[in-house]
């Protein structure tokens, strides 16, 4: 399976050594996870402009979800349904239900999506099952929600053949 980021990400802590462009960036994304209009919009269009090239009409986009049920539905539902009516997929937005809420791994370095995907996640197995599935999240940093997440979504029998990601944190040696 294809992994895929648009950009990279880098952490406020070294905003100080990098370029106006990619401080630009830092803000931009941070503007998508705060579920703001037009970063959402920004989103969706890097996102679809990636996929032009690719046929979509038989692929369910869905989004890796957010630790609680407010903070998916900001984030995602709007992107999500903008970049199926760009590129043609179908959305799987409402397909996968977040419950509760879970830690935010960036702030506490804990991956709970990872080991309890169970208790936050509900997905619609009926649903899923043998289709094609692109996953897409905001930053890929160690890869262990995207893991858990996309051993979820083909546990409940879908297909996921790509995931992509808005950024992926740059690491930087001390």
């Amino acid at each position: 399976m294809l992994k895929y980021a648009l950009f990279e990400y880098v952490p406020k802590r070294n905003l100080d050594k990098v370029s106006f462009e990619l401080q630009d960036l830092h803000r931009m994304i941070l503007g998508f996870k705060d579920g703001r209009n037009v970063y959402t919009r920004w989103a969706a269009r890097q996102f679809a402009r990636a996929l032009s090239a690719m046929d979509m009409s038989d692929v369910v986009i869905v989004c890796i979800p957010a630790s609680t049920h407010y903070t998916n539905v900001r984030r995602w539902k709007r992107f999500s349904d903008m970049l199926c009516r760009m590129t043609g997929a179908t959305s799987g937005f409402d397909r996968v239900q977040v419950s509760g809420s879970r830690k935010r791994a960036h702030i506490t370095g804990e991956h709970e999506l990872a080991t309890n995907i169970k208790h936050y996640v509900h997905i619609d197995a009926e649903y899923f099952r043998g289709r094609k599935v692109l996953v897409i999240d905001d930053i890929y940093t160690t890869g262990q929600s995207s893991a858990a997440f996309i051993a979820a979504m083909e546990s409940a029998g879908a297909t996921v053949t790509m995931a992509m990601f808005l950024a992926k944190t740059k690491r930087y040696r001390v």
